[in-house]
């Protein structure tokens, strides 16, 4: 079974739903016949890179919320990530700006057979320690850290080399039917929108695994509990 998961590194619900997912897969009976591929889908591929600003400030200005409203959104978050097993989980006290260059640094060491590891190390720098993943520096950083090569990792960042093909997977991911991220499709058969509950993502991988049979398009699981280009849903 191949799972391939749509997510961006600064979405608070990609954090909560690849969590999910891992859990589900070691719930999963043939978890050890799964092979996850993570994709990259950038809410704002067109935002400045090197410019960053601090989430609260963000949602205050693009979406128009006050002071309250911000909180209220962000205490949510970091209780069901609490919830989940995941503290620190820093949301509202982060920065955010442009992840190309982090999504360009995991399409380059997944090539390297390190994509699981550094997709869940720039979660963990992001949300867990609320450091930058939005410049060369850190990220090589965090390459260094993982014991990838630092002089190939810079290069790989400043020639940008991988651009195309992350803006390649994003693309790929809007004509599967996605809005916002995450989104996991299984076997390119079933769809699963959002950071749905381990039950329910353990239950479509055992009905996709059951059925094995190829149908004309995938199946949505959810729409809940994702964000998008205009924002973060909360779930129902």
């Amino acid at each position: 079974m191949r799972i391939e998961i749509w997510t961006d590194v600064i979405c608070p619900w990609c954090g909560i739903g690849e969590h999910r997912l891992t859990e589900a897969l070691h719930r999963f009976g043939h978890g050890a016949d799964v092979e996850v591929v993570h994709r990259s889908f950038q809410l704002d591929p067109r935002a400045p890179l090197g410019t960053t600003e601090t989430v609260r400030q963000m949602l205050k200005t693009r979406k128009r919320l006050s002071d309250a409203q911000v909180d209220g959104l962000v205490k949510n978050v970091e209780r069901v990530a609490a919830a989940d097993g995941l503290a620190p989980y820093v949301v509202g006290d982060n920065h955010t700006g442009n992840t190309s260059l982090a999504h360009e640094l995991a399409a380059w060491a997944t090539e390297q057979g390190r994509g699981a590891e550094i997709w869940a190390r720039l979660y963990t720098a992001y949300f867990g320690e609320a450091r930058s993943i939005f410049d060369v520096d850190s990220l090589v950083e965090l390459a260094r850290e993982l014991g990838l090569d630092t002089d190939t990792a810079r290069e790989v960042l400043t020639s940008r080399r991988y651009e195309q093909q992350v803006l390649a997977d994003g693309r790929e991911a809007q004509e599967l039917g996605a809005s916002g991220v995450p989104f996991i499709v299984i076997d390119r058969r079933y769809a699963i929108a959002g950071a749905q509950p381990v039950a329910t993502m353990l239950g479509a991988l055992e009905k996709a695994w059951t059925e094995q049979r190829p149908t004309p398009a995938a199946v949505n699981v959810g729409d809940d509990a994702l964000c998008g280009p205009d924002g973060c849903a909360l779930p129902q």
